[in-house]
């Protein structure tokens, strides 16, 4: 398998997935802005997508996959459909009780996540009601995951990499097509993460077909849940969940502290984590998804060279294309909001104040993006202790930053949290891979830096003088121009990034990396 092929691939989709989803984030920001309608849309849909992450890019996959992976090479087909059943079984009916329980105490849920609602008499019920309706939406979600791990072990990344942007259509539908219609036009949204969630499965089922691994769910969870391998997945998933969802548990808290920093605060977090999100998804999520199977793979064939030049080439590629997203986020960060947001009722408050939200995810992005290349490096090994202990102090690290960014950069010192605390995460990670030596760096790292290096500050440069050298949100009365603009900008960063890296000998020819 041609591993830059496979991830072009999963990046193609994701791409598409990205760009739906930022279709979406400006038909929400021009239809309500920032208001305590989003405030409340975002509180209830952080728990539902706080498990996509944990499920879909987090702690299921890494503890599914790999003994998926090995069920397949080393038990045979019938046994690895067996193990799918009985997993796919477990996991339907704890998500449905999960469900239940969800539903019945969505008061209680809300005031966890943003406790600071409590005190708004329209956001809150809007909020609880909307916690209700998506809450179901972890069943199918999770039930996606599931297809997804199975599929990419099998070699297959579109389907799954595809899935997403039917969630983002499903939301543009309802905001277009029915909240207009609504008396309550902000519930279109919440509908429209159910109606998502059934399709991102649906659309899965015709691959799962082909390979004869449809999920079978079962009557019986207590006879699927003694299956030896549904019970290694349970003990690898439990610890996993905490030690790969730092990020999104700070996430959680910050949204409580946002809660009570003001109206608008959430929403304007959460516009910057949508823009944050690009990156980290077209990289840290597609290259976890194409390394984790292969990761593997090479563990079960006791191949630790392959094991580690699979890590080191995921980790050249990350800096690669990371870098200079970091760059983007941290200079460029109010024409990207302005030109993708500024519109209808999102004004030039929230552009600025989305703006430095973003700026602050840009100091840490590398990090937020080298945990999905490092943490499988420990999972595929199925060591679950070591991510878990790093996690435990890299959350507490982050909750003290908090106390010490948020009175001096308000919301802005909550995502400069997340991001350094990430920076923090990968970084240990990376000392565990090294001290046991699962990876060994090939040569020429210095000079792959000292290169980075350079075209980073030259892309730096250029994006500062073209974000002070024109009014981005004054130009909102021209949208096309604007847009024009922004276009001509980012064609020009990458050329120069690019070029400056082949004028200082940049070897591209190293990606091309095949894998069995």
């Amino acid at each position: 398998m041609n591993l830059f092929r496979a991830l072009l691939t999963v990046s193609g989709f994701t791409l598409l997935s990205r760009v739906t989803g930022l279709a979406r984030e400006t038909l929400i920001a021009r239809a309500f802005g920032a208001s305590q309608y989003t405030d409340a849309f975002y509180v209830a849909f952080r728990i539902p997508n706080l498990l996509r992450r944990i499920s879909a890019e987090g702690a299921f996959s890494q503890a599914f996959v790999p003994i998926l992976a090995e069920f397949k090479n080393q038990k045979g087909h019938d046994a690895t459909r067996a193990l799918v059943d009985a997993t796919s079984t477990v996991l339907a009916w704890a998500l449905a009780i999960l469900s239940l329980l969800g539903i019945f105490g969505a008061s209680f849920v809300v005031i966890v996540v943003a406790s600071g609602l409590k005190s708004d008499g329209q956001a809150f019920p809007l909020a609880v009601t909307m916690t209700r309706i998506m809450f179901p939406y972890i069943v199918f979600i999770s039930l996606t995951s599931l297809a997804s791990g199975v599929l990419n072990t099998y070699k297959q990344f579109s389907l799954p990499a595809f899935a997403p942007v039917l969630l983002n259509v499903s939301f543009i539908t309802a905001a277009v097509a029915f909240a207009p219609h609504m008396k309550q036009p902000v519930y279109a949204l919440a509908w429209a993460v159910i109606v998502g969630g059934v399709l991102q499965f649906i659309v899965q089922l015709p691959g799962l077909k082909r390979i004869d691994m449809m999920p079978r769910i079962g009557m019986n969870p207590l006879k699927a849940l003694a299956h030896r391998g549904v019970k290694r997945v349970l003990a690898k998933m439990v610890p996993a969940m905490f030690a790969v969802s730092v990020a999104q548990i700070s996430l959680i808290i910050n949204t409580n502290i946002a809660s009570r920093l003001g109206p608008g605060a959430v929403s304007w977090i959460n516009y910057a984590d949508r823009l944050m999100e690009f990156p980290t998804a077209l990289l840290g999520v597609a290259l976890g998804t194409i390394l984790l199977p292969s990761l593997s793979k090479a563990h079960v064939d006791a191949d630790p060279h392959e094991y580690s030049a699979l890590l080191d080439w995921g980790l050249r590629v990350t800096f690669l294309l990371a870098a200079p997203s970091a760059v983007a986020l941290f200079f460029f960060a109010e024409p990207l909001t302005a030109t993708l947001f500024h519109y209808g009722k999102f004004d030039a408050t929230s552009v600025i104040m989305t703006g430095r939200a973003l700026a602050a995810y840009g100091v840490g992005l590398v990090g937020l993006i080298l945990i999905k290349i490092l943490a499988p490096g420990f999972y595929a090994r199925q060591d679950i202790k070591t991510p878990v202990k790093i996690g435990v102090g890299v959350l507490i690290a982050t909750q003290i930053s908090n106390y010490l960014f948020v009175p001096i950069f308000s919301h802005a010192g909550l995502t400069l949290s997340v991001g350094l605390g990430a920076c923090m995460n990968a970084l240990l990670l990376f000392i565990g891979l090294r001290r046991r030596g699962i990876y060994m760096p090939s040569s020429g790292w210095t000079t792959f830096f000292v290169q980075l290096l350079g075209a980073c500050l030259v892309l730096a440069g250029a994006m500062h003088w073209c974000a002070i050298s024109y009014d981005w949100i004054a130009m909102r009365h021209e949208p096309l121009a604007r847009i024009a603009l922004l276009g001509a900008c980012l064609v020009l960063f990458a050329a120069l990034y690019f070029g400056m890296l082949w004028l200082m000998g940049f070897k591209y020819a190293y990606f091309k990396r095949r894998t069995k």
